[in-house]
């Protein structure tokens, strides 16, 4: 199946103009120099006139869950327990933002000063029913190419967010970064199968080296359980870990819930790659907020009904 791409843009917060700048050129390959790192550093920053740039890097990929209360306070939380740790990461893969919650996170003060992002120079650029974003760290020295939405067979209008890199490794090649939220329920297996297979086919194309899938799959059935083999690709948790979807421990979905309707905790969010190495990955667990109820006793709920995930990969 052949991908259709929309260019979209990287953009770097401009403090002197107080606003998201886009990174020209959308469509050429460009180099990002240097910007501020994390307060305080996650890590040292490398000397970019003689120090390439590491070759293992970290990915948290985390479904923020739109549709529960108070979606902007628990975006902060997500936000706060993936960044407040001694080594924050390369990279974040969002899904599920909504304009409101997309606005709260470009004026975090951390992303300002340490990402690049998508979809951040303006209301236009930005869907108004869900999105999913990437956040990159600025620091360092990073060669990036082409950032586009793939568009995708879908009965809920999703597509696929690729950001392109050039590694250090090989500079003549790119490896391709991209955000997935796969349409849910079980009728849209077909629909999801029909994704994947794309997806995987958009990391194999002419001058591609590889890269991730990562976000989303909405792995609901058994016949989930097989795409990303039967698009041969590595499952990173079950190179990493060796267990299936039946694990406890792997589940991404519903856990510590009281679900309805005879539903179980599953592993609906995966990490796919082509031609990187796993090294590391681990789920996130989210903690709960209240929801104030004036009169009565205020409910808390989970920072998102999905777990985060993150990894760490050698390119």
């Amino acid at each position: 199946m052949a991908s259709h791409k929309l260019w979209r843009t990287l953009s770097a917060f401009n403090h002197s103009a107080r606003r998201w700048v886009p990174i020209p050129s959308s469509n050429a390959q460009h180099e990002v120099t240097e910007k501020p790192p994390l307060t305080p550093p996650s890590r040292p920053l490398p000397n970019v006139d003689g120090i390439s740039p590491p070759k293992k890097l970290s990915l948290v990929s985390w479904n923020i869950d739109t549709f529960s209360p108070r979606p902007a306070a628990r975006s902060k939380l997500i936000l706060n327990h993936v960044l407040e740790v001694p080594e924050a990461p390369d990279i974040i893969f969002l899904q599920e933002v909504t304009l409101g919650t997309r606005d709260s996170l470009l004026n975090d003060a951390r992303v300002r000063d340490g990402f690049l992002v998508t979809d951040a120079e303006g209301v236009a650029s930005f869907k108004t029913n869900e999105d999913d974003e990437i956040g990159g760290r600025g620091s360092g020295k990073l060669v990036l190419g082409h950032i586009s939405r793939i568009t995708l067979p879908s009965k809920y209008k999703r597509d696929a967010l690729s950001v392109d890199f050039i590694p250090p490794t090989v500079p003549d090649s790119v490896l391709r970064l991209i955000n997935v939220h796969l349409d849910s329920l079980g009728d849209a297996i077909h629909y999801r199968a029909q994704q994947m297979e794309i997806l995987a086919n958009v990391l194999r194309e002419p001058g591609c080296s590889g890269g991730i899938i990562a976000g989303d799959f909405n792995a609901i059935s058994p016949e989930d359980g097989m795409l990303i083999h039967k698009n041969n690709l590595v499952d990173a948790w079950v190179a990493l870990h060796g267990t299936a979807d039946t694990n406890e421990a792997a589940c991404t979905w519903g856990v510590g819930m009281k679900l309805r309707d005879g539903l179980a905790p599953g592993r609906l969010d995966k990490i796919a790659m082509l031609g990187v190495e796993p090294e590391t990955i681990e789920v996130l667990r989210p903690s709960s907020i209240e929801v104030p109820r004036p009169g009565e006793e205020s409910p808390s709920i989970p920072w998102s009904d999905h777990c985060g995930l993150r990894c760490t990969f050698a390119i």
